[in-house]
């Protein structure tokens, strides 16, 4: 596809549509040039800051006329590229249009613009007593939209699920300029195809959200968090299957390994308030939530007498908000460490949880083979392990070309295992090499035709997801 390079008649264009405080046509579109993906950099032409759908619609309309791309984007706290404007034009950026519109407490409802951040949402929900539950690790940065995007998930997942299943009705803008709501403010709704679900994680290639109203649930009177720590890798992720398998599910379940808990410690400078002795190679962190202390006591309990079947060391049980905040500081910590320590490639692989362990032992089988380091950690309890592969000393050959073998054998592997090759963090830029181990070319062929539907000349977040 041919874009259009953006002249003086365009910025004038917009500057007149939006306000030139609302235009970034200098220097300063180098800071939406990139996220935290590697170290990669595509400079956009314009950065805009709509407060509208209405304004969104003007300004689709004209760059679909003018076939201009267009790229959404708020935090840019994204890890596969997805949001980065890879054939310059427009950034859309949503950090104008971060109100909470509406908090329905009676429906358990509220309704939020995009740009919102995830843990500014959090927070204002602790006033109604409810409860949003996706929670990525980035909660602090992240938008709303781009959990939209990707459909993220984070710790709680395990329990209460991802984005998808939080998200009732969106009000959407097509790359024609056409504004509309795609279900209802509804529990249930049999209504037609669903398009609002097909628009979560999608990642901005087919329309652009303005609006979301969102499910909301009670929140939970109390909750407990244990770190157990493990001194057999294998082991930790054997024992998240056995965990669940005695009837508890646990609010959060996560899997860390010792050297991302160091790097934590090292790189920013963290307290660690548990055992980093020589011996421990790994960490389970269980959440157990509820509205009933002595069952959560019981399942704490529980939880203990299982684990007496592993070689673990000292476990630390944290009670209070304060505690537990320390404890999932570092968990949140991690990949900001890594960061630090090295440029990364971060792979989100997922599998069915009882193969969790063959998933793990597998990528320590191709890191050993092709001779570089990972950081592993992640959301066992949905067998979603975030693998961060290190670049330090390999050579620019080796990051960029060998390792590409490498990955592609990680993948094959979730794969055979009935798992895919993302988890939460979108297939966007850097994935999107790969998407034919995870998809048949049928199923790809479809995908690109529901893309051209919604998005017939090709501006919309172009030339992400699929080669």
């Amino acid at each position: 596809m041919k874009y259009t390079q953006i002249n003086k008649v365009h910025i004038d264009y917009f500057n007149n549509l939006l306000g030139r405080q609302n235009v970034i046509s200098c220097k300063k579109r180098s800071d939406y040039s990139m996220d935290h993906t590697e170290n990669l950099s595509y400079v956009p032409d314009l950065v805009l800051f709509p407060k509208s759908a209405k304004i969104i619609s003007k300004i689709l309309k004209f760059c679909n006329k003018h076939v201009i791309p267009v790229t959404a984007s708020a935090s840019l706290t994204g890890l596969s590229g997805g949001a980065l404007p890879l054939h310059g034009g427009i950034s859309l950026s949503f950090k104008k249009m971060n109100n909470i519109i509406e908090i329905d407490k009676e429906n358990f409802q509220a309704t939020v613009e995009p740009g919102v951040i995830n843990e500014d949402f959090q927070n204002k929900l602790l006033d109604y007593k409810l409860f949003y539950p996706p929670d990525p690790a980035s909660k602090g940065s992240c938008s709303l939209g781009g959990n939209f995007a990707l459909n993220a998930g984070g710790p709680k997942a395990v329990k209460y699920g991802v984005t998808s299943n939080f998200v009732l009705n969106l009000e959407i803008v097509l790359s024609d300029g056409t504004i509309m709501w795609t279900g209802a403010n509804t529990l249930k709704n049999s209504t037609g195809y669903n398009l609002t679900q097909i628009m979560i994680g999608s990642e901005g290639t087919l329309a652009v959200i303005t609006k979301a109203v969102l499910r909301l649930l009670p929140l939970p009177t109390f909750k407990s968090l244990l770190v157990i720590p493990f001194k057999n890798n294998s082991e930790a992720c054997q024992a998240v299957s056995k965990i669940m398998l005695h009837e508890i599910i646990p609010s959060a379940l996560e899997f860390i390994e010792k050297r991302a808990v160091m790097l934590v410690k090292e790189k920013l400078d963290i307290d660690i308030p548990f055992t980093t002795d020589n011996e421990i190679n790994s960490y389970l962190y269980v959440e157990i939530d509820g509205g009933n202390k002595k069952v959560i006591f019981e399942q704490i309990e529980k939880i203990f007498e299982i684990i007496q079947n592993f070689d673990c060391g000292e476990s630390v049980l944290a009670e209070t908000s304060s505690e537990q905040n320390k404890l999932w500081k570092i968990r949140r910590s991690i990949g900001h460490a890594v960061k630090k320590h090295s440029i990364y490639k971060e792979e989100d692989t997922v599998v069915p949880r009882a193969y969790l362990v063959k998933l793990y032992d597998g990528v320590k089988v191709i890191e050993k083979k092709y001779n570089f380091k990972t950081v592993c950690y992640g959301h066992a309890g949905d067998g979603n392990l975030h693998v961060n592969i290190l670049k330090e000393n390999l050579s620019d050959h080796e990051w960029n070309v060998v390792l590409n073998s490498a990955i592609k054998e990680i993948f094959q592997l979730c794969v055979k295992l009935k798992g895919t090759i993302s988890g939460e963090h979108g297939i966007g830029l850097v994935q999107k090499q790969f998407i034919n181990i995870a998809l048949s070319g049928e199923n790809i062929s479809l995908q690109k035709k529901i893309k051209a539907i919604f998005d017939p000349k090709n501006i919309l977040n172009p030339d992400k997801i699929f080669m």
